[in-house]
């Protein structure tokens, strides 16, 4: 089944005139589950043997076992768990969940449900005498910046500085030296050392004056694992600041342009606010806001679907196309709140589940609820809107809403 029918389909995927609509594309990728392209990579874009090789051992997230070095990578000094392999990976995350959810602190994100309510409730109320409202600008993305400032430690004012840094590490995680200019990459690679010296210095603050916010916790923390370095803490108050907020601007903003595409379900949601919790987990499915993972490595030969992947191959998992397979999902292509059995791949799947994930769907669900509960009458006034570059994390940049007034 090892194939090169498909460079033209993931070509247009990749490039930005499909980022409105990709899953027609998705469809034509699925065709051939896995697909060897003319560099020698692999794509992988049905749901079976995505969720095979997610949970596989022999798949790494270690750029080091990759044949050919990702240049995208150059100034990393001590990578995320994120993009680690066991056992260093698993120390990692164990340490840092320690001080983000259960087993050692349970009540975190139930706990925040009071602050998510109130600056949700903030955010709206400056919405009114506004005929116009960007959700993107005015909502989704200050509210999750908030959120993971607060819980970290940040500085909520310095978000003008960190943001820019942010923007270029996100442009730069698909970079291809065949087709992107290398601006691309060096932005990239000089925003990762920015933010780690931001970062750096807020943690050496927390060493002497140690507060109740994570980046302190780390910094004193000697659990069963011991404590973590400086670098290994700055490295995953990185990936945490990044992960908190960039996804779920994006899973809020493609949420309310799906229920304005759906008014029935608008309107559903207004009525019967409980609804919130399948409707996310079908949003996560839908539309997630992480299409791609564009990188995995093959520790040794893998056979997937009767094609054998070389050790050392990358493996760009195609999330979002997995979340759309007609051979795992009745009807993929309708949006359905009432789904069952919607073990979606929105926030991936095996040992590297999103991490925040818990922390993502509560934000969505309140901000949701708010605005369909708050707003009057809303209405899309461009759509498609405009998309963001990357084909990574897909959402819109701007979205356009007008209210009724009264």
């Amino acid at each position: 089944m090892t194939t090169t029918e498909t460079p033209d389909t993931l070509r247009r995927i990749l490039d930005y005139s499909s980022r409105a609509d990709p899953y027609p594309l998705y469809a034509e990728l699925r065709r051939t589950p896995v697909a060897q392209q003319e560099d020698g990579s692999y794509v992988v874009s049905t749901y079976r043997e995505l969720t095979d090789l997610l949970h596989n051992p022999h798949l790494s997230s270690d750029v080091r076992n990759l044949s050919h070095p990702m240049p995208a990578r150059e100034g990393e000094t001590t990578p995320a768990f994120i993009n680690m392999d066991p056992p260093e990976h698993d120390r990692l995350r164990r340490m840092a969940m320690r001080h983000f959810g259960p087993p050692h602190t349970p009540g975190l994100v139930a706990g925040l449900d009071p602050t998510l309510t109130s600056i949700v409730g903030s955010l709206i109320d400056d919405f009114a005498g506004k005929e116009q409202i960007d959700i993107v600008d005015d909502f989704a993305y200050p509210f999750p910046v908030t959120v993971i400032c607060h819980l970290l430690g940040v500085p909520r004012e310095d978000e003008p500085r960190f943001h820019v840094w942010v923007n270029d590490l996100i442009n730069s995680i698909d970079y291809d030296p065949r087709t992107d200019p290398k601006e691309k990459l060096e932005k990239g690679v000089q925003a990762r050392t920015n933010l780690h010296e931001y970062l750096g210095g807020l943690l050496e603050q927390r060493h002497g004056r140690p507060g109740d916010d994570l980046l302190s916790k780390l910094a004193h923390d000697d659990g069963p694992d011991g404590r973590m370095t400086d670098e290994e803490i700055v490295s995953t108050a990185n990936l945490l600041l990044i992960a908190g907020h960039e996804t779920t601007v994006n899973l809020i903003t493609n949420g309310m342009l799906t229920l304005l595409r759906h008014p029935e379900m608008l309107q559903r949601l207004r009525d019967e606010p409980g609804l919130v919790v399948p409707l996310v987990e079908e949003l996560l499915r839908y539309e997630p806001p992480v299409h791609i993972i564009p990188w995995r490595a093959a520790y040794s030969d893998i056979t997937v679907a009767d094609t054998v992947i070389p050790k050392g191959s990358q493996i760009m998992l195609m999330l979002a196309s997995g979340s759309r397979d007609p051979d795992r999902f009745h009807d993929p292509d309708r949006f359905d709140p009432d789904r069952r059995d919607n073990q979606h791949l929105g926030f991936g799947s095996g040992i590297h589940l999103c991490f925040g994930g818990p922390l993502a769907r509560r934000e969505t669900q309140i901000a949701l609820t708010e605005l369909v509960r708050r707003l009057d009458r809303p209405s899309l006034l461009a759509d498609p809107p405009p998309y963001r570059r990357s084909p990574v994390l897909r959402g819109p940049i701007h979205l356009q809403v007008e209210q009724s007034e009264g």
